[in-house]
């Protein structure tokens, strides 16, 4: 499972029009955040400030002696939100320079306190972890109530630190929900890589902008984290998804790709896919398959073991785009796409070496019309029994092999087909030619079952893959 991290950092942003400018990403189990610092000028007592009451998302790194250094107030048993109603000088709360009193805390990194009783928020916020993300927004009123006769110096700390005439302070200019959401380093629709820096879409076409980085390491460090995040959401919503399907019918796998286009279609040369292993299925579209409607209208459906995939050796790339593969299709189609990283190519080859071994256990057989020595004829793939020819004439089987007695093939390209067996009483090679119209799907099939075999003889084939 993909490890998830609250992070923060700086990094320059642009538009693609302006000078880059100097931004904060804080990413979170669910989103990505830009923030730009502000100076906010108030005086004392005055709390306002538009920056303060809107909604804001502070990241709290707590400290062994102090915990998150506030304390708060309130709760569903007073008819009141959880507010923070003191900030210990010098201590977590207080680092942040972004949380006062007054301050009402919304949500404990995923858990939504707004209705909570005060037992139940306290404990998210004792719970919550080394690094808490806290949303909130500033009530000017319960903050002027909280401070009423403070008379500690703790307080009185907390009431300085509380109302700045002059404070830094941090502003959401950007939220990304990271759900469905893909992260690219190319350009748009180019196969040209932007130097040190990466875009997060969202699915609601919402765009980070180039994000920039110092340097290479921290580049991928940043891009490593929001795919995780990205995975593992992808991975939550479709378990969702599955518990109301039957198993033959479960999403196996998705996942964002970007396909090439025809050169003298399209001015962009690659466009964004989603790749989607469901049921025995293989479905491209354009954006995530989250409904049912979805799931009817994609225009591309495929049999994933009518299917083949193919990952392109460097040699066979037509552009700069690396990490690319062809799934080609018993209908003479073929697609050219590629990943981001060698690392989700891994992850998709394994995502359809799985599909494959559900579809076909679960369709067992199938049988494609042929000819054998001009006789009409059906030949058989059994994940149990092999290869097997039945003549229509006769009404009786020809001859049968098993899977492990396949040699070899040939093919024409058109409809002639050779399946070379090891005869093992006769100790010789035994040729067998048929011709088929659908030659094509056909061989697909024989390596998906012939795949499919292997990792039933060999239940280690799909974990170590």
């Amino acid at each position: 499972m993909a490890q998830i991290h609250v992070r923060q950092g700086m990094v320059q942003v642009s538009d693609g029009k302006t000078k880059p400018q100097p931004m904060r990403l804080l990413l979170t189990p669910d989103s990505l955040t830009l923030q730009k610092e502000e100076l906010i000028y108030m005086q004392p007592q005055d709390t306002t400030s538009d920056s303060l009451t809107k909604i804001r998302t502070i990241l709290v790194r707590r400290e062994q002696v102090g915990g998150l250094g506030l304390s708060v107030k309130g709760g569903s048993e007073h008819g009141l939100p959880i507010l923070i109603s003191r900030i210990f000088k010098n201590q977590a709360a207080d680092k942040t320079g972004e949380l006062f009193v007054g301050d009402a805390i919304l949500k404990v990194n995923e858990v939504d306190v707004v209705k909570a009783s005060h037992e139940t928020a306290v404990t998210a916020l004792r719970t919550g972890g080394s690094a808490v993300i806290l949303t909130v927004r500033h009530y000017p009123q319960a903050s002027a109530f909280l401070l009423r006769g403070s008379e500690s110096s703790e307080q009185k700390h907390t009431q300085r630190n509380s109302f700045p005439k002059l404070q830094k302070h941090w502003s959401d200019v950007l939220t990304i929900q990271l759900l469905y959401a893909y992260i690219t380093r190319y350009s748009t629709g180019t196969d040209r890589v932007r130097p040190n820096s990466f875009v997060v879409q969202a699915i609601d076409g919402t765009s980070s902008g180039s994000i920039l980085c110092e340097n290479g390491n921290i580049l991928a460090e940043w891009i490593r984290c929001i795919n995780n995040h990205i995975i593992a959401l992808t991975d939550h919503a479709i378990q969702m998804a599955n518990k109301v399907l039957l198993p033959s019918e479960h999403i196996v796998y998705m996942c964002w790709s970007c396909e090439r286009q025809p050169v003298m279609k399209h001015w962009q040369n690659w466009r964004p896919r989603v790749v989607t292993f469901k049921g025995a299925d293989l479905y491209l579209s354009d954006t995530p398959l989250v409904n049912t409607r979805d799931w009817i209208r994609c225009g591309r459906v495929y049999r994933v073991y009518e299917s083949m995939l193919k990952i392109l050796k460097d040699s066979d790339l037509l552009d700069d785009r690396r990490h690319a593969f062809v799934i080609q299709t018993g209908y003479q189609e073929s697609f050219y796409l590629s990943m981001e990283t060698r690392e989700e190519l891994l992850r998709l080859e394994k995502a359809w070496n799985r599909a494959n071994y559900t579809a076909v256990q679960q369709l067992g057989n199938k049988t494609f019309g042929c000819t054998w020595r001009n006789r009409i004829s059906g030949l058989t793939l059994d994940m149990n029994t092999g290869f097997s020819l039945y003549d229509s004439e006769s009404k009786s089987y020809m001859w049968c092999y098993r899977f492990s007695q396949l040699k070899g093939s040939s093919d024409d390209g058109k409809t002639k087909l050779k399946l070379h067996f090891h005869n093992q009483a006769k100790s010789h090679i035994e040729t067998r030619e048929i011709e088929c119209s659908s030659l094509q799907t056909l061989l697909f099939c024989m390596h998906a079952f012939l795949s499919a075999k292997l990792s039933s003889v060999d239940p280690n084939f799909l974990k170590n893959f």
